[in-house]
């Protein structure tokens, strides 16, 4: 019974220890060995036609700034067209899309009266869009959201890779703006940071970028599948439906956007638990393209994701385990068990209280972000576990 608790500590660890650090650092190596040409703009280049995907609700304190960053994009204005529908929006979000709609011919504007939630305003959206141009390798769907804004290049940078006919999606570069020592922005920064770096590896060495940010990302447009309306992560849902079909993933790390970082611990919470709960229904209906790790897909699903979306059940066996094994009298396991302790109770607790009296720090406020999120996971897990019935959720609060 011993080897089977010490056993089960050191797969739980071994599975932390290869989705935080192995896994991207054997990316990194991987990388350097592969040299990757620079695209090139060329005057006479084909520019496939664009349709913007943007679903929103109650967003009136940014999507002015949103609508005018894609008004100002540097792409051919012939080949743009922008679909917006609001789900049931009740403050002055209408009111201002019509407004800056006014005389616009390639903006066109929806409204839905029921609440529904983004995925079905997007499966409306993206029907329109292919009734207006239909579906083929040289019409692209921008999928973007209201709180994410464009550098006037950056659909042309994303536009450029669709020459290579592999190329199904890809994913702009999210710079997160306004981070402040209080709070986790600093934190989440790094976080998304790491995750950029992850994702330009993955899809550069194999084209398996495992999810776009869903902020802002090219699409070919008959890759898109109609998403389930209960899901609550549909840029993960699509791009692994773009994966069922042979397409490749990339990010380009060129190609930027900006989104306001998170400063509560609060709502990031509520927002990652939102996400792990899609997380885990993306995990049971993809399960195919995971299980067996033995593809390059495969192994980069497995090993980004997969292990990761159960950290929290490697924390808790890692917790348990030491426990018993410290009971058994073990030393080495005792300590382990004290190192937890400390790391996960000691620590976040002690952050907190030096945040009341203005103290701030970043490692402190680092492994307690870890933790919350963990525990994000878990609230997720669970709530999946119950039945997710509506894609509805309410958008965080906009900075």
């Amino acid at each position: 019974m011993t080897i089977a608790w010490i056993i089960l500590f050191f797969i739980s660890a071994g599975s932390l220890f290869h989705t935080y650090f192995f896994y991207p650092f054997l990316l990194l190596v991987l990388s350097r060995k592969k040299n990757v040409p620079r695209l090139r703009f060329q005057p006479e280049d084909s520019w496939p036609r664009v349709s913007v995907l943007l679903s929103v609700f109650n967003e009136e304190g940014v999507i002015a700034q949103k609508l005018e960053t894609l008004f100002q994009a540097d792409y051919p204005a012939d080949l743009l067209q922008i679909f917006i529908g609001s789900d049931a929006s009740f403050d002055r979000t209408n009111e201002l899309v019509r407004a800056l709609a006014a005389g616009r011919k390639n903006l066109h504007f929806a409204v839905f009266p029921e609440r529904r939630g983004k995925p079905s305003v997007l499966n409306d959206l993206a029907a329109m869009a292919l009734e207006s141009t239909p579906a083929a390798g040289n019409h692209l769907l921008l999928i973007t959201d209201a709180n994410v804004f464009l550098e006037a290049d950056t659909i042309r940078m994303l536009a450029r890779h669709f020459k290579d006919p592999s190329i199904g999606l890809v994913d702009a570069h999210m710079v997160n703006t306004g981070q402040a020592a209080a709070g986790i922005s600093r934190s989440e920064t790094q976080y998304i940071q790491i995750e950029s770096r992850i994702k330009y590896w993955e899809g550069q060495l194999w084209g398996t970028m495992i999810g776009p940010f869903g902020g802002c990302y090219l699409l070919r447009s008959d890759l898109f599948d109609p998403i389930p309306p209960n899901f609550l992560v549909d840029d993960f849902y699509i791009a692994m439906r773009a994966f069922e079909k042979n397409a490749r993933a990339i990010n380009d790390l060129d190609a930027r956007c900006y989104e306001a970082v998170s400063h509560e611990i609060k709502e990031e919470f509520r927002r990652k638990s939102r996400i792990a709960a899609g997380n885990f229904q993306n995990l049971v209906t993809f399960r195919h393209l995971w299980f067996p790790p033995l593809t390059a897909l495969g192994f980069s699903f497995f090993s980004h994701k997969i292990l990761r979306w159960l950290g929290p059940f490697f924390l808790f066996f890692m917790f348990l385990s030491s426990f018993v094994l410290a009971l058994q009298g073990n030393n080495l396991f005792l300590g382990l068990f004290l190192f937890q302790l400390a790391l996960w109770g000691l620590i976040p607790l002690l952050d907190s209280l030096l945040l009341r009296v203005g103290i701030h720090s970043f490692s402190l406020r680092s492994i307690r972000y870890f933790f919350a999120m963990n525990l994000a996971l878990l609230a997720g897990f669970f709530r999946f576990f119950r039945g997710v019935r509506s894609g509805a959720w309410d958008p965080p609060k906009r900075l």
